[in-house]
């Protein structure tokens, strides 16, 4: 039986996860061809941050070599980035004009960094942070030069900044928000995180805004000036303030975008033998630029290319499980406290432990860990779960193992009685 072709534009973890997973359900089914815009193999983007810190190679991060390709005949196209789609011919072009033909196609084209619009981001010595290249010019400039500014107190803001500390460089995070990582952690956790990053050497200009990259007139950034009037040096500044999903191939080839290329429950775009996985993608008005929720939606596009059609994507109850910089955090569902909700808390300044609880109608609705993350799965279980946790309260606080023991010295009491 002759084999249908499918391709694969991106090289990225939610396509290649979607290819092994298609792989195991139903090898002998396609012809396989990968376009990579970048000249690499598959790698962790998540982990970029200990290569910047020096703590990881390049080679260590790689998911699939160039082995795992040839091994699964597949034809990789590295250093090739897709310009056009022909959905009625079924064909892609490449920027070199190579072509590929499909029966079935998948986007996986991703994310962009989002450049903040001010005067000087094209700058030499403004970059983005999202990829190897991106990381090798950090390196690369740390080496020569002494202060950086990192733009965005998200999480990899922070990654760039304390990698860019690590390798000698006096740096400075901006963020706008009045405290750091203000979408996973409170604002009593942010602070924390803070005070634990200052000790590190790091500098923070909080709720500042960035009005103009300056430079000697030579075209390289050297300072950083904000809508306060102030001015700080900089030789080097990396824009982390956020991404944006990849919709420009999709939307060229007139495919319904919103934040994202638009996909069903089964991953597939308007175009039914076009699929969309990954951060590009736009579920139900969410685009996810986790790695969990990418990782299940590899699981069901896989399923639907091997024509087993079963299984249905209905979203992701996130969690987020982090480690910046060697310091756990864990946050998940309303960790705010929303009205109607109460709050049990547990701070220790000296251990650097800060726990807080949300609870609705003696249901945990939400939780927000610094310091302490090791009942986090299980916290996490029981926001799932809507479980009543009433008979419990007292010791929710102090984990699992608390409230296994509590029941273990209920049940004994009882056989007693």
């Amino acid at each position: 039986m002759k084999k249908l072709k499918l391709v694969m534009v991106g090289n990225g973890m939610a396509g290649v996860r979607t290819l092994e997973e298609l792989l195991k359900l139903a090898p002998d089914l396609y012809d396989i061809t990968v376009f990579g815009a970048e000249p690499h193999p598959n790698y962790n983007r998540i982990l970029l941050s200990p290569v910047l810190a020096g703590e990881q190679s390049f080679e260590e991060i790689v998911l699939n070599g160039l082995d795992w390709y040839l091994d699964n005949n597949i034809e990789l196209r590295l250093g090739r980035k897709v310009v056009s789609i022909d959905r009625k011919k079924r064909v892609v072009t490449a920027d070199d004009g190579s072509t590929a033909e499909y029966d079935r196609l998948i986007l996986a084209t991703g994310s962009n960094p989002f450049i903040l619009p001010v005067p000087g981001n094209r700058l030499e010595g403004v970059i983005a942070y999202r990829d190897i290249a991106d990381t090798e010019k950090m390196m690369e400039t740390a080496r020569t030069h002494s202060h950086a500014v990192v733009i965005g107190g998200g999480l990899l803001g922070l990654e760039a900044a304390n990698g860019l500390r690590q390798r000698g460089m006096d740096v400075t995070v901006v963020h706008l928000s009045e405290w750091l990582l203000e979408r996973q952690l409170d604002k009593t956790a942010g602070k924390l995180l803070q005070q634990a990053l200052e000790a590190r050497g790091i500098h923070f200009r909080l709720s500042e805004q960035t009005e103009e990259l300056q430079d000697y007139g030579n075209g390289r950034v050297c300072a950083v000036q904000f809508k306060s009037g102030d001015v700080i040096p900089a030789d080097l500044v990396v824009m982390a303030a956020g991404i944006r999903p990849n919709t420009e191939l999709a939307e060229k080839s007139g495919i319904p975008c919103n934040r994202g290329i638009l996909v069903d429950d089964c991953l597939q775009t308007y175009d039914p033998r076009i699929y969309a996985v990954g951060e590009c993608a736009n579920h139900r008005g969410i685009a996810y630029g986790l790695v969990a929720p990418l990782f299940e939606q590899a699981k069901v596009c896989a399923n639907h290319l091997a024509m087993l059609g079963t299984a249905r994507y209905q979203g992701s109850v996130t969690s987020t499980k982090l480690k910046v910089t060697g310091i756990d955090l864990f946050s998940a569902g309303d960790f705010m406290g929303a009205e109607g909700t109460e709050t049990i808390t547990l701070s220790d300044p000296i251990g650097s432990v800060y726990k807080k609880l949300v609870i609705k109608d003696d249901v945990l609705v939400g939780g927000c860990l610094y310091g302490d993350t090791l009942d986090g799965g299980w916290y996490f279980q029981q926001i799932c779960g809507a479980a009543d946790i009433s008979q419990v309260r007292d010791h929710l606080m102090f984990g699992q193992a608390s409230i296994d023991a509590a029941n273990a010295s209920a049940a004994k009491d009882t056989a007693r009685a």
